[in-house]
């Protein structure tokens, strides 16, 4: 990441670009620490990055799963092995393809195997990092396969909303039959926050949380207008509550945050380009 640092003269409370700065510099913010090794992986029907901390091993391991926006997005799982955790970022579906991509939940347990059998990895402390749609399949994974067990689970930004045993479209067709409920706010963004509440008002379509078995964190903004992640919050926890698993799970919340909460020393941004599908039909959700 390239960030420039300028120095002016005084205190500068408003009217910051008008100004010449006294002196400028362009520094480089690196994710990747000297020695982690990153390693592209493609086999078994899975794809995604491999990123191998510095020193001997064993250590512990991170499935690293981004959000609905697809692609392959490495630089949190290159920080993490920065820091010692041997994590793999897995891309579960292509920009544009979630409407058709029939992921099934045998993708993501083939992942955390891969992961899981690395010789560097411990194989009894291996966690799963979800990121909005990722932190949907983290729980999901979590209370249902019976292959993975996680030692804990990271969700930031998700919520607990995923037909039991369908593919990962489903998640989103459900959303377009609800996409009446998106708003527009002051500055013509979309809202999505009460298609999502829909959404998870059905029982039938909720996570039963209650069967996860490990330590979970959920990371929260309280403004999130992208998702109602503070009422799912509140929901999980009245699962995990009345499965006697309250034990289990600790949250953080975040006021006047929105949806991308990222890894320390990100730039701040108030809103972003979401990509619906591959027919350039765009719409802008608050972040």
């Amino acid at each position: 990441m390239l960030v420039k640092v300028s120095v002016y003269s005084g205190h500068v409370s408003e009217g910051f670009m008008e100004q010449a700065p006294l002196a400028s510099v362009l520094t480089e913010r690196w994710y990747m620490a000297p020695g982690v090794q990153r390693i592209d992986i493609r086999e078994k029907g899975v794809r995604g990055t491999l990123f191998i901390p510095t020193g001997q091993g064993p250590f512990p391991g991170l499935l690293d799963m981004w959000g609905g926006g697809g692609g392959l997005v490495e630089y949190r799982s290159a920080l993490l092995a920065s820091h010692g955790y041997l994590s793999f970022a897995l891309e579960y579906f292509t920009p544009g393809e979630l409407k058709s991509a029939d992921v099934e939940l045998n993708l993501f347990e083939t992942g955390f195997g891969i992961l899981k059998d690395h010789p560097q990895v411990i194989p009894d402390k291996v966690g799963i990092f979800g990121l909005s749609l990722g932190s949907i399949v983290t729980m999901y994974l979590a209370a249902e396969s019976t292959v993975i067990k996680p030692r804990c689970c990271v969700c930031v930004s998700g919520s607990h909303g995923y037909p039991l045993g369908e593919p990962l479209r489903k998640v989103f067709e459900l959303l377009l039959k609800n996409s009446h409920m998106v708003c527009l706010d002051e500055n013509n963004y979309h809202i999505w926050r009460e298609m999502g509440l829909v959404l998870t008002s059905d029982p039938s379509k909720k996570v039963n949380v209650g069967k996860i078995n490990c330590p979970m964190l959920l990371v929260n903004g309280k403004d999130d207008q992208n998702w109602p992640t503070v009422e799912c919050a509140e929901d999980i926890a009245q699962m995990m509550q009345a499965a006697g698993k309250e034990h289990l799970l600790t949250r953080v919340q975040y006021p006047n945050t929105g949806h991308l909460i990222e890894p320390p020393y990100s730039p701040h941004f108030r809103a972003s380009t979401f990509i619906m599908d591959s027919t350039k039909d765009k719409a802008t959700a608050i972040k």
